[in-house]
């Protein structure tokens, strides 16, 4: 099943600028919102900072870094290009080529170029680097935003685990340990009883959770 991308917003200097993550690790933003600051025609902009020398050198370092099928032949190949009268570059023949993941080009209604936030910023400093700050600052609030959501819901589902346990515990107690069960035995009915109340109620076992939650958290 394909993931369904998170998406969000973030405001700099008036502008929206459009995040969404699959991963809830890598976030990507969108480079053709960021250059609408500088330009009518954001696609253009991409495509001049595309061309630079630096920023090829800055893209392939990325990918050399965090992408384990990139090719280094073919971006040996735009490096050497790069930065003179002929060179052009786009984010599609950029991703096709190099097999690049670092930018993403979407279509449809909320389509445009996105780049991992590492490479976002980048971006951002060439357009601007007042509208860097601006934007580095409404994505910290957003960061703030996503940890007190995810720590009160951590508190909550933590009461309620508590709280059902005792439930777990109380009712093992009365009804299944006899009285000659060594405590080593008691541990293991206690663990085994709170998995099939586990798995009755919400459908996963305690271990299953831990995975679930190391993942989400």
């Amino acid at each position: 099943m394909v993931k369904k991308p998170i998406k969000g917003t973030i405001q700099a200097k008036g502008i929206d600028i459009a995040i969404y993550t699959e991963d809830f690790r890598n976030e990507f933003i969108s480079l053709t919102d960021i250059a609408r600051y500088k330009s009518d025609e954001p696609n253009d902009a991409i495509k001049n900072w595309m061309r630079n020398r630096d920023t090829i050198e800055f893209l392939g370092l990325w990918e050399s870094l965090h992408n384990p099928s990139f090719k280094p032949v073919e971006f040996d190949g735009f490096k050497k290009e790069a930065g003179l009268n002929a060179f052009t570059m786009s984010p599609t023949k950029w991703i096709t080529t190099v097999n690049a993941i670092g930018i993403v080009s979407k279509s449809g209604r909320y389509g445009g170029t996105f780049a991992h936030s590492d490479i976002a910023f980048e971006f951002a400093s060439w357009i601007s680097a007042e509208f860097k700050l601006y934007i580095i600052k409404d994505y910290k609030r957003l960061k703030n935003d996503e940890s007190s959501r995810l720590s009160l819901g951590w508190n909550l589902n933590r009461e309620i685990s508590k709280l059902n346990y005792r439930i777990h515990t109380d009712a093992i107690k009365e009804n299944l340990l006899p009285p000659e069960l060594k405590p080593f035995q008691i541990s293991m009915t206690y663990a085994s009883e709170a998995d099939v109340l586990n798995v009755a109620l919400f459908g996963i076992t305690a271990k299953q959770w831990r995975i679930i939650r190391a993942i989400l958290y």
